[in-house]
């Protein structure tokens, strides 16, 4: 079974042996893919509505992995008890979407070993709530798919020794290996702040001279980086 080049990047990241738990896990690729190729002994699948919970359930029997993959109907982590999984897994979500549902269930949370995530969007959000929270982001990748860059984040229990919401924002272990898709992908980024400050230079009050203020410094940032790489 083939997956698509950022679920095969999430895979990855998950120790091996571990009962790992996809969070929002649509048709259950992922999870049947952990299991047949023997990274994980068992795979708890969670989905939050109908039509794709009855999708994974008929996969899942597709494939007779009935008695190796628990899917479960029900929102975000509330359908676990602690201790049941070392390792989450929550893909294919916004950033934002994904702190609310790892804040919903601090009791799930606190037993769990890793956090492997690819946010759609605002990863920044997303790393800046893990290293206030008492994750540390223990590896990072870019993958490029459909014309598009995604963000594979593995995070671990521990301190996050970056607190700077810039490099957060943009990625610190990405930055400090110089992933082969960080120059793309902060030339994206450093569009996006261009578009905003062009939008700010119009406007005529306080508030949005200062926000573009801290938003030229970002961009000046970001592009002294791409010369440095």
């Amino acid at each position: 079974m083939e997956l698509a080049k950022r679920l095969a990047a999430v895979a990855a990241y998950v120790p091996a042996g571990s009962v790992t738990a996809d969070i929002g896990a649509d048709h259950a690729f992922l999870p049947i893919y952990l299991v047949k190729t023997g990274r994980c002994p068992r795979v708890i699948a969670t989905e939050l509505r109908s039509g794709p919970f009855q999708a994974a359930k008929r996969q899942v029997a597709a494939h007779k992995l009935g008695d190796k993959i628990d899917l479960r109907l029900g929102d975000g982590l509330q359908v676990l008890k602690p201790a049941e999984a070392q390792v989450l897994v929550l893909a294919g979500m916004g950033g934002n979407t994904i702190r609310e549902i790892l804040a919903a269930a601090p009791e799930v949370l606190r037993t769990v070993q890793m956090l492997v995530l690819q946010p759609q969007a605002d990863p920044g959000d997303l790393r800046v709530w893990l290293a206030a929270n008492g994750w540390k982001i223990d590896d990072e990748q870019l993958v490029a798919e459909g014309g598009r860059i995604y963000v594979v984040i593995a995070a671990v229990q521990g301190h996050e020794p970056v607190q700077d919401h810039l490099l957060l924002e943009l990625g610190p272990r990405l930055v400090e290996k110089k992933d082969p898709l960080l120059g793309k992908y902060l030339q994206i980024i450093a569009g996006r702040y261009e578009r905003a400050l062009a939008g700010m230079r119009v406007a005529n009050n306080t508030v949005t001279r200062e926000k573009a203020l801290v938003t030229e410094n970002k961009l000046m940032r970001i592009r002294g980086m791409l010369v440095w790489l």
